[in-house]
């Protein structure tokens, strides 16, 4: 199915007045403090999230998965999806490949298909972390770190063919995500490890195309529970360093310990240059990839008060950023989730937007911690949600995304469409 203008010009034309009066009120309170409000929503409805291909069906746990129904079968059925979302929010204009979960049978069909909804093709994913059928050698023991040759050599040439396939979409960049470990101590030697991943790194960045860009995931545990390779950010930005310029490290919300102070990840890479893309999740306890904002919205916003000071003060040329929402879905669809997940990134952007640097930037000087504090969560505790609406409006999208899909039943309209039982590629 696929969402006409027609609706979503209904559904605001009854949200309209409401909203007219909420957002003119914050225009004008935001205005006594300087805030160039028209600015703001331009900077909002400019952030577009791209949507990983493996985000929209039913994720599932290590102990069971639960079909939400009406699940994508195809590569075209998840850029359908990705069409819906980004028709209610205008802020879903991309999609990230996985190969080999999602290798377009006809490239040039896929990316028209896709551009006929407004969607670009963000990073494509490589997978190494899983055997395929018919490869020669296992990733049982490693891939880009294996201590054979010949399964080294196997886990390039995959990352190179995603190249492949991502140079015929019209991406420009690919992102390198390792399983690489050990479960036991004294199971791998850690220092060969980290330098055949090295080398592993280096034969893939040494074919990229002269207009891309290498993101390094990384992740402290699981599905390895001693030690993985590329264990956190500064392991990271090392091999990213030695790759060469265009060699970045990727930071995921989820791919760290407990309480790791994230914000401070991103001031250091921006810093350096070395930050690269951001993957939007939430976590309770380690790597749950949870709905953006559910659980700590107050991180999710100092963070982003780091990347705007970032990006406003970019000393290093870090380079723009590739955003996407990387979380799992198991007892809530899927399409629900992202929408929310969206609307969580942007308000915390537009919080972000909101702080007074200036203030804050002479309490810092003045040493005066209260003040500091004071400045920050006044911009947290505003609801910026009219901001976000207006941005919806001004770029044709619905002001409540969430009540339109429900009120239009896409759900079931989906189940009726692909079936009850429908399991998504990769899933």
């Amino acid at each position: 199915m696929r969402i006409e203008a027609s609706h979503i010009s209904e559904h605001n034309k009854r949200r309209l007045d409401e909203h007219r009066e909420t957002y003119g009120f914050l225009r004008q309170r935001l205005s006594k403090k300087g805030v160039r409000t028209e600015e703001a929503v331009k900077q909002l409805a400019a952030l577009q999230i791209a949507i990983p291909s493996w985000a929209l069906g039913a994720g599932g746990t290590r102990f069971g998965r639960f079909s939400i129904g009406g699940e994508p079968g195809n590569l075209e059925q998840k850029i359908d999806d990705i069409g819906l979302l980004h028709a209610l929010t205008r802020s879903a204009g991309a999609i990230s490949l996985h190969i080999p979960w999602d290798i377009p049978k006809d490239a040039q069909a896929v990316k028209e298909r896709a551009a006929s909804l407004g969607i670009a093709f963000d990073a494509v994913n490589s997978n190494t972390f899983q055997d395929q059928d018919g490869q020669a050698h296992s990733y049982k023991y490693g891939s880009l770190c294996h201590t054979d040759k010949a399964v080294r050599e196997q886990a390039v040439r995959h990352n190179l063919e995603v190249i492949e396939t991502g140079e015929a979409l019209g991406s420009k960049s690919i992102t390198v995500w390792l399983a690489d470990g050990a479960s036991f101590p004294g199971q791998n030697n850690l220092r060969g490890a980290l330098q055949r991943t090295m080398d592993s790194l280096k034969a893939i960045y040494g074919h990229l195309p002269a207009d891309w860009k290498m993101y390094i995931e990384y992740k402290p545990y699981e599905p390895n529970f001693y030690s993985t390779v590329i264990q956190d950010w500064g392991t990271s930005y090392l091999l990213a360093t030695e790759c060469g310029e265009r060699a970045y490290t990727l930071v995921d919300l989820g791919h760290h310990l407990p309480n790791t102070n994230i914000e401070q990840i991103v001031a250091t890479l921006m810093m350096k240059g070395k930050l690269g893309g951001f993957h939007f999740n939430d976590s309770k306890y380690g790597d749950d990839d949870l709905t953006v904002g559910s659980i700590k919205p107050y991180q999710l916003f100092l963070i982003f008060n780091e990347l705007v000071y970032g990006m406003n003060n970019n000393t290093a040329n870090n380079p723009t950023l590739a955003w996407m929402i990387d979380a799992s879905h198991n007892v809530k669809d899927p399409l629900e989730d992202l929408i929310q997940s969206l609307e969580a990134i942007r308000l915390a952007y537009a919080q972000a937007l909101l702080v007074d640097n200036r203030a804050l930037e002479e309490a810092q000087a003045g040493n005066d911690t209260t003040r500091a504090q004071e400045i920050l969560q006044d911009a947290f505790r505003t609801d910026v949600r009219p901001l976000l609406r207006e941005a919806r409006l001004q770029s044709g999208g619905a002001l409540d995304p969430l009540a339109l899909y429900r009120n239009l039943g896409v759900r079931r309209q989906l189940v009726r469409e692909r079936g009850e039982k429908t399991v998504a590629t990769g899933l």
